[in-house]
């Protein structure tokens, strides 16, 4: 009797693994009917362990208690069920010391799923959904728990193992429950997780790399953009059914803090449901915040934005392309591209854009300006401090790129800052004058690609024929543009941040600080320059040598919370309960600062926006002047 309940409980989890294999069959097919995407499959699945291993356990771990709970039911239930397949070798099944060690890892397993309980009891967290969420725990324990028992039978009483009839029937019951729960529920990510990992759109994030720009678009393509699930490539759909709506992007979605009309874990399940033909109502996590309502219905032909859709038009544009969503996502899920994707399909295919948006792209087309401003008087902010155009007879060393914000007065300060600077290193540095045209971030991220194609096309053509070593600029949208996106259209060009420009001539002696006694000056973290270009050394650096109080911000670095000014969110007239702004100011507040030091003009222009008191606001240029000792 030992061998043959010993071979039950084998051939159980034999069954138990071809019911996920068959399972799986309708995610796969679904898949299938997005667009291509070549991927080295092999490569990829041979990367997955490492990937599991280093890169998602290091965003599992950032949310307390959640990396233990993952190591201890995945890991117990897997080695458990895998040593208990092991037991189809007769000599395994005639071993005690096998049997401990398969009671071991179900044992382990079953604290795992006390964790997996205790997670949404009593009380579930807001930002966790329910659901199938809820019985899962006793799908788990039903399955550990009768493994536990079926090798304590084999361990204890190797001569009545009929008794493990009983806990195998428990196992069989728990097993069933799992495989519905990979089928139809949570546990689906266990399938499409491995998959989407392996085959991920942006293999260069692993390891610790960097991956954010927007990919170009074939303008000459019949659909532009997404407009229905099959307009998506397959591994993208496989990324929707990848989300475990842990709410990790929920919890740091600035948007949603604010109450503007987005929630990115509501947005990713809405994708995954109109792609598999399920109506809203089998989300069970928080909405986004005050949406008008939706038909909550879709297939994967028919159209995912709009009031008979899925998703509401006002969930598009309440996005700031921050990236803190996609940074939190222990699935590593690009929440960002697939926004941007979808707005390319409202923008170019159906016309569909906010009003204030609409503006702003007219302008840009007609006069190359988001505002619509001569191009000769982007460089007046300038007018006195001796700034050299670069002419195409011209060389220089550094060309300084003012970008959009030049127009306005305040971050013409900061432009005049950065000039002095220049100056007083003895750098050579030229500004290309009414020559410098937008640099298309705003229409990109707006979803209007051919208009960012063309504004790209002239400033690559523009700055080709131009002479000098490196770009500078005090805008990080306009530095990841022309650093990160332009390149694969023809542009290649050393660019860098002011900030790290400034850090390179203090380094080198070129300019000496001396730091100032000033009340407590905490750094906010642009997101176009720390999360999409992972600056954040410089920017202290300088701070540390030009201030003497520095305190950081609960949320900074990789964490950081959005000021509200990018993805065109400003000028997309976009509906909230608060500004975002006034969110960040109070968190600066919080620690106790005085000055916030900023490094981008829209964050400038966003954090001075908030009604006072609040901190003084000084770009990192402006507080390295104050700090320089006179040659």
């Amino acid at each position: 009797m030992a061998g043959r309940t010993g071979l039950l409980a084998s051939g159980l989890v034999w069954g138990m693994a071809g019911a996920l294999a068959v399972s799986a069959v309708p995610m796969v097919r679904r898949w299938r009917k997005g667009k291509a995407s070549p991927r080295d499959m092999i490569r990829g699945l041979a990367a997955v362990p490492q990937r599991y291993l280093v890169d998602v356990h290091h965003a599992v771990e950032r949310r307390k208690g959640a990396a233990p709970m993952h190591a201890l039911v995945a890991g117990g239930t897997l080695a458990g069920s895998a040593v208990l397949a092991a037991g189809v070798i007769p000599a395994l099944r005639e071993s005690r010391l096998y049997w401990g060690g398969v009671g071991v890892f179900f044992v382990t397993a079953i604290g795992g799923t006390y964790l997996v309980w205790k997670r949404r009891n009593p009380k579930k967290p807001s930002w966790l959904s329910g659901g199938k969420f809820l019985w899962l725990p006793n799908a788990l324990l039903a399955w550990n728990l009768g493994g536990a028992l079926v090798a304590l039978v084999h361990v204890a009483m190797p001569g009545r193992t009929g008794v493990a009839l009983v806990p195998l029937a428990m196992m069989a019951a728990g097993g069933a429950g799992l495989v519905v729960q990979v089928a139809r529920g949570p546990m689906r990510h266990a399938f499409s997780g491995v998959t989407w990992l392996a085959a991920h759109s942006r293999p260069e994030r692993f390891g610790g790399g960097r991956s954010t720009d927007l990919r170009p678009l074939d303008l000459a393509a019949p659909t532009l953009g997404t407009l229905v699930p099959g307009d998506f490539a397959w591994n993208i759909l496989a990324s929707f059914d990848a989300c475990i709506e842990c709410g990790r992007c929920e919890q740091h979605c600035p948007a949603f803090a604010a109450g503007q009309r987005l929630n990115p874990k509501a947005l990713i399940q809405g994708l995954a449901l109109s792609a598999r033909g399920e109506n809203a109502s089998v989300y069970t996590g928080s909405p986004a915040p005050h949406v008008p309502p939706t038909a909550g219905k879709g297939s994967m032909t028919s159209a995912i934005i709009g009031a008979d859709a899925m998703i509401h038009p006002d969930t598009l544009w309440a996005c700031t392309t921050c990236r803190s969503c996609v940074e939190q996502c222990p699935m590593m899920i690009e929440h960002v591209d697939a926004i941007v994707d979808l707005r390319r399909g409202q923008t170019l295919m159906l016309g569909e854009v906010r009003p204030g948006a609409a503006d702003a792209l007219r302008r840009l087309r007609d006069t190359g300006e988001s505002g619509g401003r001569p191009l000769s008087a982007r460089a007046d902010g300038l007018a006195g401090e001796n700034v050299p155009v670069l002419t195409e007879a011209d060389e220089t060393d550094v060309l300084l790129w003012l970008g959009d914000g030049a127009y306005e007065l305040r971050y013409a300060r900061t432009l005049r800052a950065l000039v002095k600077l220049l100056h007083l290193a003895d750098v050579k540095f030229a500004i290309l004058g009414e020559a410098e045209l937008d640099c298309g971030d705003l229409a990109r991220r707006l979803g209007d690609e051919a208009t960012f194609h063309g504004l790209a096309t002239e400033v690559i053509s523009t700055l080709n024929s131009r002479r000098f070593q490196r770009i500078v600029t005090a805008d990080p949208h306009a530095l990841n543009v022309l650093k990160n996106e332009y390149p694969a259209l023809g542009g290649k060009w050393e660019v860098v941040h002011h900030t790290t420009f400034l850090d390179e001539l203090v380094s080198a002696g070129r300019l000496k600080l001396d730091a100032r006694d000033l009340p407590s000056v905490a750094y906010h973290d642009p997101c176009y320059l720390g999360r999409y270009n992972g600056e954040f050394d410089a920017p202290r650096r300088l701070l540390a040598a030009a201030c003497k109080t520095t305190v950081e911000m609960e949320r900074h670095g990789k964490q950081s919370m959005c000021c509200g000014g990018g993805g065109g969110n400003p000028v997309s007239d976009v509906d909230a309960e608060q500004r975002i702004p006034d969110i960040r100011m109070g968190q600066a507040a919080e620690v106790g600062a005085a000055i916030v030091a900023v490094g981008c003009p829209g964050c400038t222009a966003m954090l001075e926006g908030v009604p006072e008191p609040r901190p003084e606001v000084k770009d990192i240029a402006e507080l390295v002047l104050e700090a320089v000792v006179p040659a």
